[in-house]
Parts: structure tokens; C-alpha cells; sequence
């Protein structure tokens, strides 16, 4: 009884203690898990998997809600009847300027390319070439980063609010008209997608 309120009172104060960070500053609190993280990310889960230690994100990296981190290989407990201790680990590491889309699931022994995309519920079972973008169970490669970004730029030069506010040196998501802008955003989209939404 007294080892499960000790439990309980520890899960407690995890929670309060994650309660101080954002996705910006969640870095903070991983590093003192052991995992090593570089500057500048936004990182939504609170947790790097049971081995955090083996992870390493580099600059500039977006996780995005619902990313899973498995550094080890749980299928290893098929063997055990004939070797009891058996483990199996591998690091897993994401280079500088990527994304990881909502879901997805990363498995040990993979390195994610500098300027890559995984897509949202992808599995990633291999290493991610540099500039890529993955989809997929397995992640497969869709193209290159360059091929998405003008299609990306494409699609924004439409989409984006023709009376949007944005000083010189603000990003949509650092502007001080922010709220005004997302406003301005939601009608221009409601207006441009009309028939579909109908």
C-alpha cells in the first residue's frame, strides 16, 4: 500500500512540474531527462520514450502532439525463454530544421536528415534522407523538401488573407496582430473553401 501512494504522490509531482513548461520550453525539462535537444524548438510531447538518454534533436525542430519515441525493441520479449535478460536499444536522432508530424511513431536505430518533413502518422522504421518528406506505414519518401515548399508557397499565395497585418521582421505566428490576423484568416478560408464546406 505504501509503495503505491509513494507512486502516486511521484506521478503527482511530474504533473505539477510539467505544468511550468510550454512547447518552447519543454527542452528544459528533457534535458534534464538526458536527452540532448539544440536551440530554438517546439517540442509538444512531454515525454522522449523509457530512454530518453538515446535521443538527440538537433536546432530548430517541431514535434508535434502525439509523437512517440521508442528506443528500444519490445518484440525482443519473444526470445526471452531462451535468453531471459535479452534487450535491445538503438538512439534515435533528428537533425537540425525538421518536422514531426502529430502521431507519428519513431523507432529506435533511425537518424531524421536535416530539413525534413515526417509526415503526420507516419511510422519510421529507417533513416530519413536530408531534405525529404516521409509519409506512410512505413514512412516513405514523397519528395523532396523543395518540391513541398513550392507547393506550399503556392498554396499560401491563395490562401493567405489579403488584408493580413504583418510588420517588417514578424512571422504570422510573432506578429503583434496576431488574433486580428487568425480573424482575418478564418474568413478569407471560410470564403475561399465554400463549396467544399457546403
Amino acid at each position: 500500500m505504501f509503495h503505491q501512494i509513494r507512486k502516486l504522490v511521484a506521478r503527482l509531482r511530474a504533473a505539477y512540474e510539467l505544468r511550468k513548461y510550454s512547447p518552447v520550453t519543454i527542452a528544459e525539462y528533457l534535458r534534464r531527462q538526458g536527452s540532448q535537444i539544440g536551440e530554438g524548438c517546439f517540442i509538444v510531447p512531454t515525454s522522449l520514450g523509457t530512454e530518453p538518454y538515446l535521443v538527440k534533436i538537433g536546432n530548430h525542430v517541431a514535434i508535434a502532439y502525439g509523437v512517440t519515441f521508442s528506443t528500444h525493441d519490445g518484440a525482443a520479449w519473444i526470445f526471452r525463454d531462451q535468453v531471459p535478460d535479452t534487450q535491445v536499444f538503438g538512439p534515435i536522432v533528428i537533425e537540425d530544421n525538421c518536422i514531426i508530424g502529430s502521431n507519428a511513431i519513431l523507432l529506435p536505430n533511425i537518424r531524421i536528415g536535416r530539413n525534413s518533413v515526417v509526415g503526420a502518422g507516419s511510422v519510421v522504421i529507417s533513416d530519413v534522407p536530408p531534405n525529404s518528406v516521409v509519409v506512410g506505414v512505413p514512412a516513405r519518401p514523397l519528395g523532396s523538401v523543395d518540391k513541398y515548399r513550392e507547393k506550399c508557397l503556392e498554396r499560401w499565395k491563395a490562401q493567405r488573407p489579403p488584408d493580413a497585418i504583418l510588420e517588417p521582421g514578424e512571422t504570422w505566428w510573432n506578429s503583434k496582430h496576431f488574433s486580428e490576423n487568425r480573424e482575418k484568416l478564418k474568413r478569407h478560408l471560410m470564403q475561399l473553401f465554400r463549396e467544399q464546406l457546403q
